[in-house]
């Protein structure tokens, strides 16, 4: 089990609020990096031979039925401001039928009382769930048993275990021994009674580490491609001196774009669920990951925001996706996920 003390408490719960206000306040986008999305575009079909009423934006994500294609991503948790936030999530996840994933509970792990924070099901009892741990927790303490806890107490569907090694090497705080997590890993899918999906934050997953994940076992993928938020520059706010600033500044750029992670993972596997995060922004975003192999899409920045003011705002936010999404899938003929899946209009300029 990791460090149990006040101090360390103290400085997870601080860093926690830094990285909330941070997002809240702060611009901290990529530099010099994109998605790869603006080179993508749908060819418009003038004659659609669809009716717009029948759309059907739903599908089926880790056994559970789906609205749409969307999942709100794994963001806060472990300080007061965060149950505010994700029951604000939650509650419109339940409204639409959407997923969502919870932020990192190794807080809860360590300190119960912040449980709270994390806990939707009152309001969200019928959502696809997904309970959030760092996969580097594995080499410092954590097994089956936190993996239980944080699925357990907050009764999830599934399990996010994520991968972060350039935030963690970019906190003095960091967690940063990464040896023989892939075994461990493994050990956590064969162990545990949910699926597990394995999820980075925002540098992407490459072609070689999705054919070991793959081989572990795991669920599903969510590339969390570059593009999006940029934690290198959420970090670099957060350094107290020059040569941190400047090491953080220096992966303002690193990382895979959303596209390439999401055609790396699809090359591994054919059938693997695939959830495309990374500067997911709007509906049309959402019909070209699809159209490029995933099987849902993760939304997570915008999300914070409307999600710290209400919950009306956050269900109009998803609203306009859902509604951008359906118009694009019908201007190019496709009446449902699968067709817009094997969709043969989006090209590359």
């Amino acid at each position: 089990m990791a460090p149990n003390n006040q101090s360390h408490k103290i400085s997870q719960g601080k860093r926690k609020e830094d990285h909330l206000q941070i997002c809240l306040n702060e611009q901290v986008q990529f530099q010099g990096i994109t998605t790869g999305l603006e080179d993508y575009y749908f060819i418009h079909q003038a004659l659609p031979e669809a009716n717009l009423a029948d759309i059907d934006l739903s599908t089926e994500f880790l056994g559970k039925s789906l609205t749409a294609p969307l999942i709100i991503s794994s963001m806060v948790g472990g300080i007061g401001t965060a149950a505010k936030i994700n029951r604000n999530l939650a509650q419109a996840a339940q409204s639409l039928g959407l997923a969502m994933g919870v932020g990192s509970q190794r807080s809860m792990i360590e300190d119960p009382k912040v449980i709270r924070t994390f806990r939707v099901r009152e309001v969200a009892p019928d959502i696809l769930l997904l309970a959030n741990l760092g996969a580097v927790q594995l080499n410092y303490g954590y097994g089956i048993k936190e993996c239980i806890r944080a699925v357990e107490s907050i009764g999830a569907d599934a399990l996010i275990l994520h991968l972060n090694p350039l935030q963690e090497a970019l906190q003095a705080e960091g967690n940063t021994n990464f040896t023989g997590l892939l075994k461990k890993i493994k050990e956590i899918c064969r162990g545990l009674q949910v699926p597990v999906v394995i999820k980075e934050v925002g540098a992407g997953i490459s072609q070689s580490v999705a054919e070991k994940l793959v081989r572990a076992g795991v669920s599903a993928i969510d590339v969390s491609g570059a593009g999006g938020t940029c934690w290198s520059e959420i970090e670099r706010r957060r350094a107290t001196d020059d040569i941190s600033n400047n090491v953080a500044l220096s992966f303002s750029s690193w990382g895979i774009p959303t596209t390439e992670t999401i055609r790396m993972v699809r090359q591994v596997s054919p059938q693997l669920p695939i959830i495309a995060s990374g500067g997911i922004r709007t509906g049309v975003d959402v019909a070209k990951v699809i159209a490029l192999g995933s099987n849902a899409a993760g939304i997570a920045g915008p999300l914070l925001k409307v999600a710290n003011s209400s919950v009306r705002e956050t269900e109009d936010y998803l609203k306009e996706i859902m509604e951008s999404l359906r118009v694009a899938m019908f201007c190019i003929g496709a009446t449902n996920i699968k067709e817009l899946k094997s969709s043969p209009f989006l090209q590359k300029h």
